[in-house]
């Protein structure tokens, strides 16, 4: 009988290396439109709720899938938090998806980098591997219908331009 944490540590031991691959190899980092139904899942939060995806239907929604061992997170997290605040009164909502198998090490750096947004945890990376997880980090836009649209791999300085352009458009809709 397998033990089910052979295949988590599979799942996180394959997200580590995809990282460690797309920093040895300077994967491009690229945007691009996508379609169809965001799947719908349900995650521990910060605050000790659960919450789901399709609870923010009417909504934009952001999701940042982050680890704080990943740099371009880090780098990132202040601005989605100045687009979260600036955005949210308009219908748009965050969602920062840690991928990380123990907590502590996100909420410690949550004290470094506080946010507003909610955060959730997927230790198990069941929902990582529902959106293809594959380079860190990853953003996925979805518009007020649930439908993924804009998909997001890596980040780069001046990214937040093209994040910003596109949660306007959605919500313009």
């Amino acid at each position: 009988m397998k033990d089910k944490r052979d295949g988590k540590n599979s799942v996180t031991a394959r997200l580590m290396l995809l990282f460690v691959c797309t920093l040895l190899f300077v994967a491009p980092t690229y945007a691009q439109d996508i379609a169809g139904p965001a799947p719908d899942f349900s995650l521990k939060s910060r605050s000790g709720d659960n919450l789901k995806l399709s609870e923010f239907r009417g909504e934009v929604v952001m999701l940042n899938f982050w680890a704080s061992w990943c740099g371009p997170c880090r780098q990132e997290m202040p601005l989605l938090e100045a687009l979260y605040k600036r955005y949210q009164p308009m219908g748009f909502t965050l969602l920062g998806v840690n991928v990380e198998e123990n907590p502590e090490a996100a909420l410690a750096m949550l004290e470094d980098i506080p946010v507003s947004f909610p955060i959730l945890f997927d230790n198990e990376n069941r929902v990582s591997e529902l959106y293809d997880l594959i380079t860190m980090p990853t953003t996925v836009l979805i518009d007020r219908d649930g439908n993924k649209r804009y998909l997001h791999r890596s980040f780069v300085p001046g990214m937040e331009k093209d994040y910003e352009r596109q949660i306007k458009t959605l919500i313009r809709e």
